[in-house]
């Protein structure tokens, strides 16, 4: 069984907690691996090697940081095969899903690899009499990462290369469902140039949580999962002094107006609602149809679900592959359960799917209600699974007040061919990301990913130029070197201009 290890000071170690935690196959059921569980102990090695590298890392040039993620970029893209194969293993995304997700990981480090320019600070000459002002940008310290299983490639490469490029030092506490990408990054990052200490990867459960957030050594987390949880480390984060960004949970609405072009609606809805098995955080999981809209999209998505290809992930042709866990299949399955008791209407079952001679995987097929609430359990919480809610309104108005009244505003999106009602939309929407005919309207590494209300805590988006200026901190310097022609005592009394 494959051992999976902490990576702290540039070396795989065992730490020093005897506590493990299973790692399965999704799509066989079958225990793959075990991880080491970090305790606190574990937790202060991680964190003192990374506070004893940033004196030297802090101080090393922009070139230099800079071509160490130019040659991270190079040696990530030519691996990319290793590590989608290796994230498909134990998450169960397929293949192609998780190239897609390596991809955009990429992205943000080509985005690091300019990180001289990121860095540029502001100067105004003699604002005074040989008196200059200007302003510069310093690395916080050692900062930390807590990602989630739904990405184990990309949300922590949202955090790492901006944090690294910017001088800091990092350790990152990935999910313990499917932590051996982090280790793949760590060793590639050790293969650019990284010196040892700067990036550590402690495996671990809410303690080796609690601790991060709580250590003394640590000046900022970032944070990407539930909305519970991003509020606990916000709240216990900010309160023992640290920097806190926590992105937390998604309730996505995607509004389908009537002059929608409908194949296109239908086409994005199922692949928002359907790909990775519902598991994204801007996944589509509830269509608000409105008016005559409603009965030509439902017609349209159930055609389009019923071709769709559900197995392993590894396996060619395989358009979706299990969820995570088994609890998690259980979770998804009772969510299922509850829509139909309450009224909605189930017009496709994803309950009793099996996969020939994968029957012990944690499958779950494309399912689909019509006829949703808002007052059921699967319009108000994020299932996290391959079910896609139909809510209907008569009037688009109504549609923009639904989503505006929903604790969540993470992403959203409107299919339309009229700019005007487009137009209101993008400026009514209390919504942090907004796709106009884009179901997943996740902005490029050059912009920064943020929702709005219960689905982000703290006042700074993830990577791009928020990233930046997460990391770092602005001084402003105000300098005046004396004149060298004179240095004569003067007792007159000092002016300006």
């Amino acid at each position: 069984m494959k051992q999976i290890q902490h990576w702290i000071d540039g070396s795989l170690t065992a730490g020093a907690s005897s506590r493990v935690g299973p790692v399965f196959n999704p799509a066989t059921g079958e225990q793959t691996g075990q991880v080491a569980l970090a305790n606190s102990d574990d937790v202060d090695t991680a964190v003192r090697s990374a506070r004893e590298a940033f004196d030297s890392w802090r101080n090393s040039s922009l070139t230099k940081r800079q071509n160490i993620m130019f040659a991270f970029r190079e040696i990530m893209a030519a691996r990319s095969q290793e590590m989608a194969e290796t994230l498909t293993s134990e998450h169960g995304k397929t293949v192609d899903d998780a190239l897609g997700e390596v991809q955009r990981g990429i992205e943000v480090v080509e985005f690091a690899c300019n990180i001289a320019h990121l860095l540029k600070g502001d100067f105004s000459e003699q604002v005074s009499t040989g008196v200059d002002t200007y302003s510069i940008r310093q690395p916080l310290g050692v900062v930390a990462g807590i990602t989630p299983f739904n990405f184990p490639t990309m949300v922590p490469m949202w955090m790492y290369p901006i944090a690294i490029a910017c001088g800091n030092t990092f350790v990152l506490k990935p999910s313990e469902k499917d932590p051996s990408t982090s280790l793949l990054a760590a060793e590639m990052l050790s293969e650019a140039g990284l010196p040892d200490g700067v990036f550590n990867v402690v495996h671990g459960d809410k303690e080796s949580v609690d601790a991060l957030i709580t250590h003394p050594d640590v000046a900022a987390i970032s944070f990407v999962g539930s909305t519970p949880i991003a509020r606990h480390i916000y709240e216990t984060g900010t309160q023992n002094g640290k920097r806190v960004q926590a992105l937390g949970g998604a309730k996505n609405h995607m509004i389908v107006l009537p002059d929608a072009d409908m194949d296109l609606a239908a086409d994005a809805a199922v692949s928002a609602g359907y790909g990775s098995a519902g598991e994204r955080c801007m996944a589509i999981s509830a269509v608000v149809a409105v008016g005559e809209a409603g009965d030509r999209l439902i017609e349209d998505v159930q055609t389009r679900i019923e071709k769709l290809t559900v197995g392993p992930g590894d396996q060619p042709g395989v358009e979706m592959g299990p969820l995570v866990t088994s609890q998690h299949l259980d979770r998804v399955r009772g969510y299922v359960d509850s829509g139909e008791e309450q009224g909605a209407l189930l017009v496709a079952d994803g309950r009793d799917f099996v996969v020939d001679g994968y029957e012990d995987g944690y499958f779950f097929g494309p399912t689909l209600f019509d006829n949703v609430t808002t007052d059921m359990s699967i319009y108000t919480d994020e299932i996290f699974g391959p079910v896609l809610s139909t809510v209907r309104l008569e009037h688009f108005e109504e549609a923009i007040q639904l989503i505006n009244e929903n604790p969540y505003g993470n992403g959203t999106a409107v299919f339309t061919n009229d700019g005007g009602a487009a137009r209101k939309f993008q400026n009514e929407i209390q919504v942090g990301m907004v796709g106009i005919n884009v179901p997943i309207p996740v902005p490029l590494s050059f912009y920064s990913f943020g929702g709005w209300k219960d689905s982000i805590f703290g006042s700074h988006a993830i990577y791009g130029p928020e990233g930046v200026h997460f990391y770092t901190r602005q001084k402003v310097v105000i300098s005046r070197w004396p004149d060298p022609i004179h240095r004569g005592v003067d007792l007159g009394f000092p002016t300006h201009g």
